[in-house]
């Protein structure tokens, strides 16, 4: 609803005689519904009317309907009165312009305004914005790019009135014309940046918004290398549980399977080989373990000089972790079969398996290691100590386990440090299936450890 001050000019040109009353009427009946700010101040500079549209005007005023406006309000409006100037004022985050014009045989002075909020954006454009801003028309042509865009445009290897590349002005357009609220993510030179295209229709062009996020996705990159680090000395949920501030972590498991292998003569190896080639085919060889491991879902808990560790049954989802380390330690051979070093320098591993509770924790704060202990983890570790190499032997737990899906065969006592004669098997190869571990067909050169 608009606002009059009743007695104003108009009313009291009419008491001296000066407009009648129809004259009266129709100076009241000013534009109430002019989308546009239209305000009105009398001779004495009273705020005497403002329409709906007004209200931001008012408040950018300072004052109130009725009042006087400030001085140096009203000297602005007399500076520019004459040459039809305006006057600009902001409130809120808009800026309105206000044209005065006096109507002096009436005693007021009307005031037409505008919201030029986004032109002054326009002419204003962020020179100083510290982030990449840049304009471009609906061809794709580059108009505008501020200081900041200098790493961005340069990295595009564009300059003003040249076309961004298509990919790149299609997706910037398509963003712009839906007003997706999601930023681009673009690689220009060795830096990254991320995008928001805003669509100005009144000019004909969209607005292009950068942010720099190299370093938030440099933070981002070591994050995830740090963590692909984490991951290799550390099952996933213990990594998980020391993220999440847990200051001591030890558990008990109740049923656990593991496996250790072991390089036959490795003390005779390494003394025909340099340091360099010695650890060239451990790494190699104990890579494609952990290939192994990672397609069984298992867990690789450490490697000790040329002894390799696996734990299956940490995750209380995994119910089948005897079988999935069974089937593992029987593909073993062909994965090192696969390696030319392993098969030129004629490496053989013996095997162990054993099943049972064992106790895992982290030690150590800096340089901490997951490790895992019991008489589960002795009596595994045995099984390859006292086997037999290119075999892999297993105790009656793990025979128990799997029986009627492997295949065994019965090696009879062996004497156990700790347990004295121990009964124990081969794990021989997968019920139903035709070759037999220890026993492997074609090349003889081919190393032997379970297969």
């Amino acid at each position: 609803m608009a606002s009059r001050v009743p007695g104003g000019s108009a009313e009291r040109h009419v008491r001296g005689g000066l407009l009648t009353g129809a004259q009266v009427s129709a100076i009241n009946r000013f534009p109430d519904d002019n989308p546009n700010p239209v305000l009105r101040f009398d001779d004495d500079g009273r705020l005497i009317y403002a329409n709906p549209a007004s209200a931001g005007v008012v408040k950018a005023f300072g004052t109130a309907l009725g009042d006087r406006l400030a001085p140096d309000v009203l000297d602005r409006f007399a500076a520019v009165a004459s040459s039809r100037g305006f006057v600009e004022f902001a409130w809120d985050s808009r800026t309105y312009a206000l044209w005065p014009v006096p109507i002096p045989d009436l005693g007021f002075t009307n005031l037409y305004g505008m919201d030029v909020t986004a032109e002054r954006a326009i002419v204003k454009f962020p020179d100083q914005n510290p982030n990449p801003v840049f304009r471009i028309r609906p061809d794709g042509t580059l108009v505008y790019a501020n200081p900041a865009s200098a790493h961005l445009i340069g990295g595009l290897g564009l300059r003003i009135g040249e076309c961004l590349p298509a990919d790149l002005r299609r997706a910037l357009l398509a963003r712009a014309a839906t007003a997706d609220p999601a930023s681009l993510e673009i690689e220009a030179g060795e830096r990254s940046f991320a995008l928001l295209a805003v669509d100005v229709p009144e000019f004909g062009f969209v607005n292009v918004y950068g942010t720099e996020i190299t370093a938030i996705r440099e933070r981002e990159r070591l994050a995830r290398e740090n963590e692909r680090l984490l991951l290799n000395i550390l099952p996933e949920p213990i990594a998980r549980r020391l993220r999440e501030g847990e200051p001591l972590i030890a558990d008990r498991f109740d049923d656990v399977t593991l496996l250790f292998a072991d390089i036959v003569e490795f003390t005779r190896l390494s003394s025909n080989l340099s340091p360099t080639e010695l650890v060239g085919v451990l790494n190699e060889v104990f890579t494609a373990f952990d290939d192994l491991v990672d397609r069984y879902g298992l867990e690789k808990v450490k490697t000790i000089g040329d002894a390799y560790m696996v734990v299956g049954g940490l995750s209380e989802r995994m119910d089948d972790h005897t079988a999935r380390m069974a089937a593992m330690a029987l593909e073993l051979a062909d994965t090192v079969g696969r390696i030319e070093a392993a098969v030129r320098l004629g490496i053989a591993f013996r095997i162990g398996l054993h099943r049972g509770p064992v106790v895992a924790g982290v030690i150590g704060t800096r340089k901490f290691i997951y490790d895992i202990w019991g008489d589960t983890v002795n009596l595994a570790s045995r099984m390859e100590s006292h086997g037999v190499p290119g075999r892999v032997q297993v105790t009656h737990a793990v025979r128990e386990r799997l029986e009627g899906a492997f295949r065994f065969e019965a090696r009879g006592l062996v004497d156990i440090k700790g347990k004295g004669p121990t009964p124990t098997w081969f794990l021989t190869g997968r019920a139903g299936a035709t070759t037999v571990v220890g026993e492997p067909a074609g090349d003889a050169a081919r190393p032997t450890i379970g297969g």
